[in-house]
C-alpha cells in the first residue's frame, strides 16, 4: 500500500476516534483563552469529560483552575465555540437551561439572610419554575428526598446560619440534588472543613454517580476519588491521566515545588507523603 494511502487511513481512524470521544463527552472545552488587562490567564485550554466520571483539576495558586470552571458555568462568559455541554455550544443554552444542566458548589456559602435548611434547598428548584410560581407537591417531594439523602431531613427547620461548615456543605449538596442536574462543578468545596467532613463530603458526592468536575487543593482527596486528573500550571494543562499516571514524584517537584514520596496502599490507591518544599 502506498505511503499516501496509509497516511489517509491513519487520518480517517484518528478522525473517527475524535468523533467517538466527542459523542461521549458531557463537557468539552477547546481553545479556551482568557486575559485580564493584557495578562494571559488561560492559554489554549482543551479537555473533554465523559458522562458519569469524576474529574479533578489541580495546580498551584494562580494556575487558572477556578477561572476555567467559571467559564463552564458562565460566571465568566466564554468565547463562542469553546465550551460545549452534551455537544451544544453553551451559548445555545439560556441561563435557565444551563442551570438545569449544571450545578455549582463552592467553598462554604455565606448567607446574610435567615433562611431555613428547607428554604435553602428549595432554591435548587428555581430553574424548574416560572417567576413567582408557588412550590408544587413535586418540588416539596424532591427537596425532602434530597435532605433525606444527606441525612438532614429531621433538621429542615434549623437556620442555615447556625450550621457548621460541614453541615452547610451537606445542605449545598442537597440543594444541588434538588436542582436535578447531571453536572456538578465543585470549586474547592472541602476548603475550611475538618478532615472528617472533607472525606465524608467526597463520599456523598462520589455516590451520586454524576459527572463531576472538581478543583482540589488536597491532592490525596483527588487521588482517592478522581478517575482522571488534569494538572494546570501558568494557565495551561500540562498533564492529564489517572491519579497513578499524573501524581508522580517528578510532577509534584516540577509543578508544586514539593518533595514527596508516592505510596501505594493495599487497595491499589496511591497516597502522597509530603517531605519538604523545594
Amino acid at each position: 500500500m502506498c505511503g499516501y494511502c496509509i497516511v489517509k487511513i491513519e487520518e480517517m481512524v484518528e478522525r473517527d476516534r475524535a468523533m467517538e470521544r466527542d459523542e461521549k463527552s458531557k463537557i468539552k472545552v477547546q481553545g479556551l483563552h482568557y486575559s485580564i488587562d493584557f495578562k494571559e490567564i488561560l492559554k489554549n485550554v482543551d479537555f473533554q469529560i465523559e458522562e458519569g466520571r469524576m474529574v479533578g483539576i489541580i495546580g498551584p495558586n494562580g494556575s487558572g483552575k477556578t477561572t476555567t470552571l467559571k467559564h463552564i458555568y458562565r460566571a465568566l462568559e466564554p468565547q463562542r465555540e469553546t465550551v460545549y455541554i452534551d455537544g451544544r455550544d453553551i451559548h445555545q443554552l439560556s441561563y435557565k437551561e444551563a442551570a438545569q444542566e449544571i450545578t455549582v458548589m463552592k467553598q462554604e456559602n455565606a448567607s446574610d439572610f435567615e433562611y431555613t435548611i428547607y428554604e435553602m434547598v428549595m432554591m435548587g428548584r428555581t430553574p424548574h419554575r416560572n417567576l413567582f410560581q408557588a412550590d408544587t407537591k413535586e418540588d416539596k417531594e424532591v427537596v425532602r428526598n434530597a435532605l433525606r439523602y444527606v441525612g438532614m431531613e429531621k433538621e429542615e427547620e434549623r437556620y442555615y446560619t447556625e450550621l457548621s461548615g460541614g453541615e452547610k456543605q451537606r445542605v449545598m449538596i442537597a440543594r444541588s440534588l434538588a436542582q436535578g442536574t447531571e453536572i456538578f462543578i465543585l470549586d474547592e468545596p472541602t476548603n475550611h472543613l475538618d478532615v472528617h467532613y472533607q472525606w465524608a463530603l467526597m463520599e456523598i458526592i462520589k455516590s451520586l454517580q454524576k459527572t463531576v468536575v472538581a478543583v482540589f487543593h488536597e491532592l490525596n482527596l483527588a487521588a482517592a476519588y478522581c478517575e482522571e486528573i488534569f494538572v494546570m500550571k501558568d494557565g495551561s494543562i500540562v498533564a492529564h491521566g489517572s491519579p497513578r499516571e499524573v501524581l508522580t514524584k517528578e510532577m509534584l517537584a516540577e509543578v508544586f515545588r514539593i518533595d514527596a514520596d508516592i505510596i501505594e496502599k493495599e487497595n491499589g490507591q496511591i497516597y502522597i507523603v509530603y517531605n519538604r518544599s523545594l
